[in-house]
């Protein structure tokens, strides 16, 4: 990126209330065939106009074609069974009723490539697309075929692989794997987790991204939360791994958390998207109140390599509030910018 501080949204943005209920996960589409594919283009224009709208810099889908940052590029894979579910823990937080792999795992076809595609004829900006990591994957399903965390995390490095190639030949500059379960399980992440993420992102040309977070703003998220303490450092299990790695972005969430910013200089060097929009809140950050976050952050990040952005992804919250978020993203970061003279 050549503008200072280009900022982006990490995932998911509120959809319309015309294609599915607002301001909840899993969220049932409203519309069926056609008319789906024609309001999921619809949507897309939508959240492209209100990230342009905000001054949002790089442009991301805002997951405006998929029911669940995971779960949708599961959906297109052959082996798991979506029809007889069980009911797993996730993030060793809360249960949650999900698909089966039953049998060898594979891509059948390009999951979100059509729609980089459509995204891409809308805007000269650049474009993020997400991708669930291989372990976040595992995290979110039960296994009844491979029985083994890292063989399935391995055969799904590869099929994420495969479509992040695709969506980079489609014009997608950034391709991020969203990776909330290294949060969680700090030995499995150093002793196979952060390889299968190098595999998922093998050849690519492109720029890449891990985003490691703690979770959408979902009750369950917020009390676990609350047992973490005054210092959040699991961070500090992970990055000297992910710094080691071939990503080139980390993303991370700032505002409002008990993270001690100082673990950031544990990834020195790399490109950090830094969580500036608590998206747990449905109050709306000044611009100020960002600009402190990304100020703050500047001992140990080049400012160079600051990528502004928000906690986690939106899509519980209201249109209005998610709006006003990002604009204050945008205003905070001009801010810091003018102190610097750009």
């Amino acid at each position: 990126m050549k503008k200072l501080l280009p900022t982006s949204i990490v995932g998911s943005l509120p959809k319309p209330a015309w294609l599915a209920p607002p301001e909840k996960l899993w969220s049932p589409w409203k519309l069926e065939g056609d008319e789906l594919l024609e309001g999921k283009q619809d949507a897309l224009r939508i959240a492209l106009q209100e990230q342009h709208l905000a001054g949002v810099d790089i442009i991301s889908d805002g997951e405006q074609t998929r029911q669940h940052f995971v779960t949708t590029f599961i959906e297109h894979l052959s082996g798991v069974d979506f029809e007889n579910r069980k009911v797993v823990k996730i993030r060793d937080r809360y249960d949650a009723s999900v698909p089966v792999v039953v049998g060898e795992v594979a891509r059948q076809k390009a999951v979100f490539v059509k729609d980089a595609k459509f995204l891409r004829t809308l805007t000269d900006k650049p474009i993020k697309w997400a991708l669930p990591g291989p372990m976040t994957m595992v995290d979110t399903l039960y296994d009844a075929h491979y029985k083994s965390r890292e063989k399935l995390a391995w055969e799904f490095a590869k099929l994420l692989n495969e479509e992040a190639r695709e969506l980079q030949d489609a014009g997608v500059d950034i391709i991020q794997f969203d990776e909330p379960a290294f949060n969680v399980f700090f030995d499995e992440v150093n002793d196979w987790g952060m390889a299968a993420l190098e595999r998922a992102s093998e050849g690519l040309t492109c720029e890449t991204a891990v985003h490691v977070c703690y979770g959408y703003g979902i009750k369950a998220n917020n009390d676990w939360k609350k047992t973490l303490g005054s210092e959040w450092r699991q961070y500090e299990e992970i990055f000297p791994k992910i710094q080691k790695s071939n990503i080139d972005i980390v993303s991370l969430e700032c505002h409002n958390s008990h993270v001690p910013l100082d673990l950031i200089e544990l990834v020195r060097g790399k490109k950090v998207m830094v969580g500036a929009i608590d998206v747990a809140s449905n109050t709306i950050e000044t611009p100020e109140e960002v600009a402190d976050t990304l100020r703050r952050t500047l001992a140990f990040v080049d400012i160079e390599n600051l990528y502004p952005s928000t906690n986690c992804g939106m899509a519980p919250l209201s249109r209005n509030v998610a709006n006003g978020k990002l604009r204050a993203l945008s205003a905070g970061a001009e801010i810091i910018r003018k102190e610097f003279g750009m």
